[in-house]
């Protein structure tokens, strides 16, 4: 009976060459190590001594914590000891990839009968009374529950699993498949980064080769804003699975070489074909693992990379239309320079260009988090940044958008504020100027915490055989994202705020920008006399100009603050940018009652420049019953809006999710108080009384 020839190669297939590296190639990697030292891509010896001080200390510390809990459970002391408790390092410090001021992520072991819930109350209290551990907190709702803190200045994302076993050896290994028995997700989750790590280590022919080409693909995604799975980008575990695929092809090229081939395999890759280091295996869980012919969740995934170690899961499932087809634009990009590097025409500074995102588009969405507090800031915008391409999502199905581009981080801002005019306007990104916590009457200045996200927005070029005019609603994607994050049962409207708005890239802030960087410059139209409306690039420019926005004020009045702008644009030759929820001129769109029993629906009319205008007739109803000029049914025509709206008003709707209004650019502010609060008679706002 014939034999099969054992696997003399790592991965699903044969390598592509076996061949030593050329000169040339040698030259290039060298040149490379030469240009990531000169990035500060590597740590120095005294701070890599301190990572492993730090990590033994931290080791010590959770062996006392398993004794303390151990003996809380009446265990004597010196039995108490033999519990155990072991540290395990993953990710890029594990992969031996890490940088200067990078963190570490570091799993605790423990016996089982240590819980959750001791680590997350006296871990967190054993850590927090040490003197060499600052900022912590802790994320226990999260997906992988974590700890988060400095050790003598060194960053630590510490997460925990209990395994099913009595005690926990220092000599213990995680590659066991059946130590994940009789184990919640939560525990899975954790272990797993761990033993993803060794593995992907266990599959690389070349380490020394793998560390090299890893540290600049990683380097090369951040610079490219590319590196963000929260965002719908590849995390460090998929771009680390990548590039031990592609040293699996190539077993002996040096890391130069495997740069470059790693940027055409990827442009060239047939997705949804995954990338595999090795067979998918079954295990001793009842758990699912990756299979596409069995899930129809895991046969929508885009760019599937699935994690080595049991049980295989997809690190991309976060991929988007418009994700992919950024990434995949950048590895074209990426393909080109290095092939210029490879036969000495490039160098590799070119590859590490910063992205031109704040360049890129002429409209942007702004997504702004802003809280009171700094730890419910951290908490809130981390939730909002976790929901982003739930928004990303719901704007690729929007007509004549055809990418919607999320940038990978947001933006911090602290400021003092004075008043509620104030609180709102750094709410909607108009900060007062920096002050002095001294220099301020405490009992009515508030502090006021922001973290502001970007949403790139390409509109598809418009057919030249069709004159017919376009509308580019985004108000059903942006009503929706802000009644999510705002159903967060840790919302709290009194401190927290969300803000949506469109802005043009002129109006993008200067913090977006690195110094002697320049929005993009934006080409004037000619105006036509034969337009009823001028197109959006033409309209006046203010300092922060949104046709739209959907927000929640943070005063703590209870207020959301809404800005709609309907324009109807038949000329232009680029799209509308009409945020309303219904097309100017439509049938009706519905407005929550704002009396029982009242249905309220939209009637038209026109401004003084021909812009067509829907305005509620609940809120005529309202707010101009008793003036004359606003006839019986609500409606209106001429060059007046009714006198009730004239000026700022306010109406009591019923939340942000059934705010329905369109206004014209004349008109735009409508104060709408939230659902749940008593309306307040004779308020003035903007300098004019508005009495309910």
């Amino acid at each position: 009976m014939a034999t099969s020839t054992p696997q003399k190669y790592l991965g699903m297939t044969p390598p592509i060459s076996t061949a030593e590296p050329a000169q040339k190639e040698i030259q290039a990697t060298e040149q490379l190590v030469t240009t990531l030292k000169e990035l500060g891509l590597f740590e120095s010896e005294e701070e890599s001594r301190k990572r492993e001080l730090v990590l033994g200390k931290l080791n010590t510390v959770f062996k006392d914590f398993v004794k303390k809990v151990t003996m809380q459970q009446g265990v004597p002391e010196s039995m108490a000891a033999e519990a155990g408790g072991k540290i395990f390092t993953f990710g890029s410090y594990r992969l031996g990839v890490h940088g200067k001021g990078s963190d570490i992520d570091t799993l605790c072991v423990a016996p089982r009968h240590v819980k959750r819930e001791n680590f997350f109350s006296l871990m967190y209290s054993i850590l927090k009374a040490r003197p060499e551990v600052t900022e912590i907190t802790a994320v226990s709702d999260a997906y992988v529950p974590v700890l988060k803190f400095q050790f003598s200045d060194i960053p630590i994302d510490l997460v925990f699993a209990q395994l099913d076993r009595s005690t926990v050896p220092d000599d213990l290994d995680l590659a066991d498949d059946n130590l994940l028995k009789g184990l919640d997700e939560r525990c899975v989750r954790s272990l797993n980064g761990s033993r993803v790590t060794d593995e992907i280590l266990r599959l690389v022919p070349n380490i020394d080769a793998f560390r090299i080409a890893l540290r600049c693909v990683k380097l090369w995604a951040k610079r490219r804003a590319i590196y963000s799975n929260v965002m719908g980008f590849f995390g460090g575990i998929a771009w680390a699975i990548l590039v031990a695929r592609v040293c699996q092809l190539y077993p002996n090229a040096a890391a130069g070489a495997i740069v470059s081939k790693f940027f055409r395999i990827m442009h060239k890759w047939a997705w949804p074909q995954p990338v595999l280091l090795k067979q998918i295996e079954e295990g001793p869980l009842a758990v699912r693992v990756w299979n596409p012919k069995i899930y129809p969740q895991d046969k929508a995934h885009r760019m599937p990379i699935i994690t080595p170690a049991y049980p295989s899961m997809c690190a991309t499932h976060n991929v988007t239309v418009s994700t992919q087809r950024v990434t995949t634009e950048e590895f074209e990009r990426a393909a080109d320079i290095a092939d210029r590097i490879m036969v000495g025409s490039g160098r590799w500074v070119e590859l590490f260009t910063k992205s031109d995102f704040f360049s890129r588009y002429k409209y942007y969405l702004q997504v702004i988090a802003s809280s009171k507090e700094a730890e419910s800031q951290l908490r809130w915008a981390g939730m909002v940044e976790s929901r982003l391409r739930q928004l990303v999502m719901k704007l690729e199905l929007v007509d004549h958008l055809e990418l919607a581009h999320p940038y990978i981080e947001g933006f911090e801002k602290i400021c003092w504020c004075l008043n509620e005019e104030e609180r709102n306007q750094a709410a909607h990104g108009q900060f007062p100027p920096p002050r002095e916590e001294k220099e301020l009457d405490m009992s009515s200045a508030t502090q006021i915490h922001t973290t502001t996200f970007y949403i790139g927005l390409c509109i598809k070029a418009k057919d030249p055989n069709s004159n017919a005019p376009r509308k580019l609603d985004i108000s059903w994607p942006t009503r929706e994202f802000v009644g999510m994050v705002r159903s967060w049962d840790k919302f709290d409207a009194a401190s927290m705020g969300i803000v949506v708005q469109y802005m043009k890239s002129v109006a993008l802030p200067p913090e977006v920008f690195d110094e002697g960087e320049q929005p993009r410059p934006m080409k004037k139209r000619p105006k036509s006399r034969n337009r009823s409306n001028p197109p959006i690039e033409d309209l006046p420019a203010k300092k922060r100009r949104a046709s739209f926005t959907e927000a929640v004020a943070i005063s703590g009045d209870g207020y959301a603050y809404t800005r709609l702008n309907g324009i109807s644009d038949t000329n232009s030759k680029e799209p509308t940018i009409r945020d309303g929820p219904e097309e100017i001129g439509s049938e009706s769109s519905h407005v929550p009652s704002l009396q029982s029993g009242v249905d309220a629906h939209d009637s038209a009319g026109s401004d003084a420049n021909g812009s067509s205008v829907n305005y509620s007739q609940a809120v005529l109803r309202k707010l101009g019953s008793d003036r004359s000029a606003s006839p019986a049914n609500g409606s209106f025509n001429g060059s007046s809006p009714p006198a009730a709206i004239s000026s700022h008003t306010y109406a009591q709707v019923g939340g942000m999710s059934g705010i329905n209004v369109a206004m014209s650019r004349k008109f735009p502010e409508i104060k709408l108080r939230l659902a749940g609060q008593q309306p307040r008679t004779g308020e003035t706002i903007g300098g004019s009384s508005g009495a309910i």
